[in-house]
Parts: structure tokens; C-alpha cells; sequence
């Protein structure tokens, strides 16, 4: 297919709109981020250029979770730059109607959202992962570890002298089961192996349940109920695998595979996936209600008010999106329809607007 002159135009226009807006967000955001680094690195004690390395790191991150704000913002400017330039009149006489302008943008945005979903996630998720991978080791020196794997839960973890390696096949909140806790030296010293049937872990101090202990001399002893003492409890384990942005899709779908293993819920990382595939066709949604709504407030000639309307349908745009994710994470509504819902509504409204502006 040939493209002509005005489309390229249009989409080169939109695009660059696109990016310097993209620019304009990165920058706030390593500003609003070094500042928080700030604050991070007064406990450990961090030098200003390793502060304004995380900064970096985690900004692409931060900018994928706003991107549909990007669209539409980036869609008010374009058509602001239109219409100062009386190029949107142009069109219009010339039978180039504002449906067919809203199509080609919506061409882009759907390419844009493939090139972002399938290159840019996981650039910024690598990135996050090293963000998170630095913070770590300046925050706790490498003395704790936990990870999930096919095998089930493992926690590394030092406590007075001693080093603890914990294996739990199923993790179910705040609760273990079929455990084995092995105490060594720092030098891997065997000292006991705790092997336990389950483990109430909603405190530090965990209780065990039919419990049996193996010491350094090979005797074996029998108890109902044992108290092990643990940096960690339910909820701090289940914080540490809450950051999914810092896993692409194809680690998210392990992941998610291997918290099924182990009986843990996989919901928020359903809800992740979800939302990341639906990235693309937020984005034209998002691009399509920016466009209705500054059609519609063209005769507004302040720009400020402009992007005041536009921050406010944003944010509630936004706790829609966020209320819906709760519902689904609480399982009041089921996982797909608790991302897939806001974006119907959306594209109910979006639908409403392009009538209108057909009939006009």
C-alpha cells in the first residue's frame, strides 16, 4: 500500500509529538526518582553518582507504566499543532475528515504499542531487575536470599553467626509446608537439618509443626512443635516477589508456573500479564479519547485549561485501572475481566465520541 504524502505527515507529526512528550516525562522522572534515591542513599551512604545511576535504571520502567498518559497527551499537542496551524482546516477541505486522521494515528499507536510491548518491556524490565539488584546489595549485604523456582520456595538467610538454608515445597501465605531448614557455619559447617511436616510463619518466630531433628552427630530427634527464629515472615516473603516489573514476559510466565507449584496464588502476576498484553489497545484507546476531547474543547484557546481537562480524565482514567486490579486481586471479579472491563468502558466511550464527530 501506498502511503501518501498526508499520511506521513500526520504520523511523523504524531511520532515526534510522541517522543518529545516520552523526553519530557523521563525527565521529571529521574528528577522525582533522584530525589528518592537521596533519601535511600542516606542510611547506606551511597556516592551521588551511584545515586543518579539507579535514577536512570529506574526510570524506563516508571515511563512504561504511564505510557497510555504519554498517548494521550501526545495526542493533545499534535492536534494543538494542527490547529494552530490551521493545517486541521486544510485537511478538512480538503476531504481528509477527522475520522481518517484519528485512523492513521490509531495505525500508529498500534504499531508503537508492538515495538514497545515486545522490545521496550523488556529493556526496562532488565533494567529494573539490575535497579533492584544494586539497592540489594547496598541495603543488606548480601545476607539474606530468597528465591522461587520449580523445586519450590529457598531462603538463604545468616542470623547470629549462623547460616540457615530453607527449602519449602508448598508456600501458601503465611504458612509452609514439608520443610527442611539446614544450619551451618558460615563455612558451610553442617550443624543441624530441621526437617518439619508445616510452619505457622505469620510471625518471625516461626512454629513448626511434626518436627524432626538431625544433628552433627547423626542422632535423630522427634518433637511435636518447634520454635525457628527467622529474619523473614509471610508478608516480608511475599513482598520480595511483588516487584513484577522487574521480570519480562517470559520470566513472568515462569514465574507464574512456578508459584502454582508450590500452591502459591499466581493472581497479581495473571493480572500483570494481562495488563501488558492489553498495553497496545490501551494506547489507541487512550490516543482516541485524547483526540474526541480536544475536539471538543477547540475553542478553548488556553492551552493551561486544555491540560488541566487532561490530567483530570487521566487520573480518573487511572483509578478505574486501579480500583478494577483490586477488585480482581481480591478476587471480587474474575482476573481477565478485571483488566479487560476498564478498557471495554473505554472503548464504549471512545465509540460514543467517533459517532459524534462523524456527525459533525
Amino acid at each position: 500500500m501506498t502511503i501518501k504524502k498526508y499520511q506521513s505527515y500526520i504520523s511523523l507529526l504524531f511520532i515526534k509529538n510522541f517522543i518529545k512528550i516520552s523526553l519530557v516525562f523521563f525527565c521529571v522522572i529521574i528528577l522525582v526518582n533522584f530525589f528518592e534515591e537521596i533519601r535511600f542513599s542516606e542510611k547506606y551512604d551511597i556516592e551521588i553518582h551511584n545515586i543518579i545511576y539507579l535514577s536512570a535504571l529506574n526510570a524506563p520502567s516508571l515511563i512504561f507504566e504511564i505510557l497510555p498518559f504519554v498517548f494521550f497527551v501526545s495526542i493533545k499537542f499534535f492536534y494543538l499543532n494542527l490547529s494552530e496551524k490551521n493545517e486541521l482546516e486544510i485537511f478538512n477541505s480538503n476531504g481528509i475528515s477527522n475520522l481518517k486522521i484519528i485512523y492513521i494515528i490509531s495505525i500508529v499507536s498500534i504499531l508503537l504499542g508492538v515495538f514497545l510491548l515486545s522490545f521496550y518491556y523488556t529493556l526496562s524490565s532488565s533494567l529494573k531487575s539490575h535497579y533492584l539488584d544494586i539497592k540489594n546489595r547496598f541495603s543488606n549485604s548480601n545476607e539474606y536470599l530468597a528465591v522461587v523456582n520449580d523445586d519450590g520456595l529457598w531462603i538463604k538467610e545468616e542470623i547470629d553467626n549462623k547460616l540457615y538454608i530453607i527449602h519449602a515445597e508448598k508456600f501458601k501465605k503465611n504458612k509452609l509446608e514439608y520443610l527442611t531448614i539446614n544450619e551451618t557455619s558460615k563455612y558451610y559447617d553442617n550443624k543441624n537439618t530441621i526437617l518439619a511436616e508445616s510452619a505457622n510463619i505469620n510471625s518471625k518466630n516461626w512454629r513448626l509443626e511434626n518436627v524432626s531433628i538431625l544433628n552433627e552427630n547423626g542422632k535423630s530427634k522427634e518433637m511435636k512443635s518447634f520454635i525457628h527464629n527467622s529474619s523473614f515472615n509471610g508478608e516480608i516473603i511475599s513482598n520480595l516477589f511483588s516487584n513484577l516489573n522487574a521480570l519480562n514476559i517470559h520470566e513472568l510466565h515462569k514465574l507464574s508456573n512456578s508459584y502454582s507449584n508450590i500452591g502459591y496464588s499466581n493472581t497479581d502476576i495473571k493480572i500483570h500479564l494481562n495488563k501488558i498484553y492489553s498495553m497496545p489497545l490501551f494506547y489507541i484507546l487512550m490516543t482516541i479519547l485524547g483526540f474526541i476531547i480536544i475536539n471538543k474543547l477547540k475553542h478553548f484557546k488556553s492551552k493551561f485549561f486544555v491540560i488541566i481537562i487532561g490530567i483530570f480524565i487521566s487520573v480518573i482514567v487511572y483509578y478505574l485501572n486501579y480500583f478494577s486490579s483490586l477488585l480482581g486481586n481480591n478476587g471480587v471479579l474474575p482476573i481477565y475481566l478485571s483488566v479487560w472491563v476498564p478498557l471495554f468502558i473505554l472503548f464504549l466511550i471512545c465509540n460514543i465520541g467517533l459517532l459524534k464527530i462523524n456527525e459533525n
